[in-house]
């Protein structure tokens, strides 16, 4: 009982990390920021399971507090599905700096200042499509890499 009660804990921790900015094996939050000995596995589930409970992880990702960045956006099914269905339109407009997909992709997204988002997006063109045959799944990366 007690193994499958620490499992769930372990997997419980994990599971919020996906997030995290400071510490690449157990994130950001107050176990990131009290126990700053990352050197030894037991070290690592101390970090992972304090950043886990009380949601305190949660609240430092969204609130950008406990050593975690904020993020502006995450990308939803919706805009993943948008940007898959609209890679070669979504392109041209992202070069020009604007057009209707640019605003549907802000919209899906749920982000406010629309116009510099496009122009966050024609200023990094050559990040997101990197090359002729770039994948949805790395222009999706991409766009939340630099729109961030």
């Amino acid at each position: 009982m007690k193994k499958v009660l620490l499992s769930v804990l372990v997997a419980a921790a994990l599971s919020t990390m996906a997030f995290a900015g400071v510490n690449d094996q157990t994130g950001c939050g107050l176990g990131s920021q009290i126990i700053k000995d990352d050197s030894s596995a037991v070290l690592l589930a101390l970090q992972a399971t304090t950043n886990g409970t009380s949601g305190n992880q949660t609240f430092g990702i969204t609130s950008g507090t406990s050593g975690c960045k904020k993020v502006k956006f995450v990308m939803n099914d919706a805009a993943q599905e948008f940007v898959a269905g609209n890679m070669d339109q979504l392109a041209k407009e992202i070069a020009m700096g604007q057009g209707e997909s640019v605003d549907t992709l802000a919209e899906l997204l749920k982000i406010e200042d629309k116009a510099a988002f496009a122009s966050a997006l024609q200023y990094n063109y050559n990040s997101i499509y990197t090359s002729s045959k770039v994948e949805m799944s790395d222009v999706v990366t991409n766009i939340s890499n630099v729109a961030i």
